[in-house]
């Protein structure tokens, strides 16, 4: 059987680089499915619309069992790389379909199994249409923080975030989010998927109108087999989006002004400091999957490539984590500069962009060593953030210097 990657599935030695010496980064990041389904359909769903259907043959939700194997491995890798902190993101489909239960009963497994000297960031990533007022106070009282996903601060912008019956989620989410604003300390900020047929004003203004501390902008999961709306193209047009978008929260002097986590991540970088994200940078991928039945995944993302694309073959019950970390998907994404294409490597941005997400390099029949089918809306973002950096240094050493 021919895989759809070649590279890095078919072409990466990964004993080899073990022997060579270059040892594996352990994992920081968990990402724990809780439910499997989801209420929403929306159009660009990188998971139910994606290549990858294994969501259809799985459990709808994770069992006890497997919460507490998960719990078991996360805290033997814990112990085996002496870690002192962790994050674990309880996702879906949507982990609220079931109520809180299972979001708590997760959270409470990864817990008790943990460790006293390590501590724990425990996330859950909603669409925000089962949150209620209990739900909230039931999360809170569990120290489990709450991200939203959503389009944009107004009906309008959320059209393609309909229930299966063509139903708008915006009613229920919005009291959702306004909810959360009033419990700031439960409130891990805003996630929102880039679309270009919008004005980046208006998004950029309805979001930050919600009050988010945090404000993640990403670009629709594609790839170059298949690519997102706009592109390819040369001119741009997600990053010119993101520069307006950037400048508005550039300008922004408010003290309530969100961290987006893009931009930031861009600015970290052009100063000379490392990524805490894969999304953008040279840093190795420290996250993992594990899904309903408690098999050990790469990133969702991925699901926009091929069938199976995220599989390892692993799962918690018969694998420990340093297993997947042999994976030549996951090993790959830790190779840094040398896991990237020649264009890449000799691309003046490259320290910054890092070739991009790895899920939108992917090309049917090669697979992930290619730059991003977003490159030139990268370096267009990156150029524009690197002069508006420039000016803004060089004004405060003029300042300086009166």
């Amino acid at each position: 059987m021919v895989t759809p990657a070649p590279w890095p599935i078919a072409a990466l030695d990964v004993p080899a680089l073990r022997a060579a010496g270059r040892r594996a980064v352990p994992l920081r990041q968990f990402v724990l499915k809780v439910h499997s389904r989801c209420n929403l359909a929306c159009s660009y769903c990188y998971i139910y619309q994606g290549a990858d259907t294994s969501w259809r043959r799985r459990p709808a939700r994770a069992d006890a069992s497997t919460m507490r194997q998960t719990a078991l491995r996360i805290a033997e890798h814990v112990r085996r790389h002496h870690l002192q902190e962790i994050r674990v993101d309880l996702h879906g489909g949507e982990p609220l379909m079931a109520g809180p239960g299972p979001v708590l009963d997760y959270a409470a497994a990864v817990r008790s199994a943990l460790p006293a000297t390590c501590a724990v960031a425990v996330t859950v990533q909603t669409n925000g249409t089962r949150l209620t007022a209990s739900v909230l106070a039931d999360l809170a009282d569990a120290g489990i923080r709450i991200g939203i996903s959503l389009d944009g601060g107004t009906a309008a912008l959320n059209a393609r975030r309909a229930d299966h019956a063509g139903r708008p989620s915006w009613p229920a989410v919005s009291r959702a989010a306004r909810l959360l604003a009033r419990h700031p300390a439960s409130y891990a900020g805003l996630l929102c998927t880039v679309d270009i047929a919008t004005n980046p004003a208006e998004v950029y203004r309805s979001l930050t109108a919600l009050l988010p501390p945090r404000l993640d902008l990403l670009l629709p999961h594609a790839n170059w087999t298949n690519p997102p709306p706009g592109l390819p193209s040369r001119t741009a047009p997600y990053g010119r989006w993101l520069a307006t978008a950037f400048d508005l929260w550039w300008d922004d002097r408010s003290a309530g002004a969100p961290r987006i986590r893009l931009f930031t991540e861009i600015i970290a970088l052009l100063l000379g400091m490392e990524s805490t994200t894969e999304s953008i940078g040279l840093s190795p991928t420290a996250a993992l999957v594990v899904d309903t039945d408690g098999a050990i995944e790469q990133v969702d993302s991925l699901k926009t490539a091929y069938e199976q694309a995220p599989a390892t073959g692993l799962d918690v019950f018969r694998h420990t984590f340093d297993d997947a970390l042999d994976h030549p998907g996951v090993a790959s994404r830790q190779l840094g500069l040398d896991g990237l294409a020649a264009t890449c490597r000799g691309c003046p941005v490259v320290r910054v962009c890092g070739g991009g997400n790895y899920t939108h390099r992917y090309r049917h029949g090669s697979g992930f060593r290619h730059p991003s089918v977003y490159c030139h809306d990268l370096e267009h973002l990156i150029r524009h953030i690197a002069r508006r950096l420039s000016t803004e240094l060089d004004a405060i050493a003029w300042a300086g210097g009166q």
